[in-house]
């Protein structure tokens, strides 16, 4: 007599086929996958590139007049291959436009007038001038208007110089100032610009 838990029925040896909606799913499981880790290895290989490695960093610092008293704010922001200079002045001469360069010594000595800030940045040896032929220096930039409130406000992209760690054009421990008169883009070797009438160090 035969009981029926007893028997035994034989498996398949048939695999189940896989449906086309399986199939699909698989594939762009798959293509999302690769997708990530080629992200993945991209932003690390940028992280490795000069000029990419601190892109976006900020710095700020106070300017200074000649009496040493703080008259504003200097931010500086690294983008690829550039810098970003917004200037934010007050108690300056109304009315006028004044010359703006960065300056190869981060020093800001009030009662020397300046001058320990050395001559404009020129790590690539250039004349000075917009409009001189061998020119500008990387730390030459555009004139800017002061209002008959005295006060400036500016942004400036720089693409001479860099903001990101790396290369001679690099503007850490810069100086920038403002000169008390306008820059004539061609004398040498700094514009006729007049005294140095306010300082910021670039941190």
């Amino acid at each position: 007599m035969f009981h029926r838990e007893n028997i035994c029925r034989p498996k398949s040896n048939v695999a189940a086929i896989p449906t086309a909606t399986n199939v699909n799913n698989a594939r762009r499981m798959a293509l999302a996958t690769a997708a990530t880790a080629a992200l993945l290895a991209l932003g690390a290989a940028m992280a490795l590139v000069p000029g990419h490695a601190r892109a976006g960093e900020e710095a700020q610092s106070s300017f200074i007049n000649a009496s040493g008293a703080e008259i504003g704010t200097l931010t500086v922001n690294g983008v690829p291959d550039a810098a970003i200079l917004k200037i934010e002045l007050r108690d300056l001469p109304p009315g006028q436009w004044v010359a703006f360069h960065i300056h190869e010594n981060g020093e800001c000595d009030a009662q020397g007038g300046f001058k320990s800030a050395g001559g404009h940045f020129n790590p690539t040896n250039k004349s000075h001038g917009h409009e001189f032929a061998d020119g500008p220096h990387a730390g030459d930039m555009m004139n800017q208007y002061v209002n008959d409130k005295g006060e400036l406000y500016a942004q400036i992209l720089n693409n001479a110089v860099r903001f990101d760690g790396t290369g001679e054009t690099d503007i850490h421990g810069k100086a920038v100032i403002i000169h008390a008169g306008a820059d004539d883009y061609k004398s040498q070797p700094s514009g006729d610009a007049g005294d140095r009438i306010a300082c910021a160090v670039i941190k």
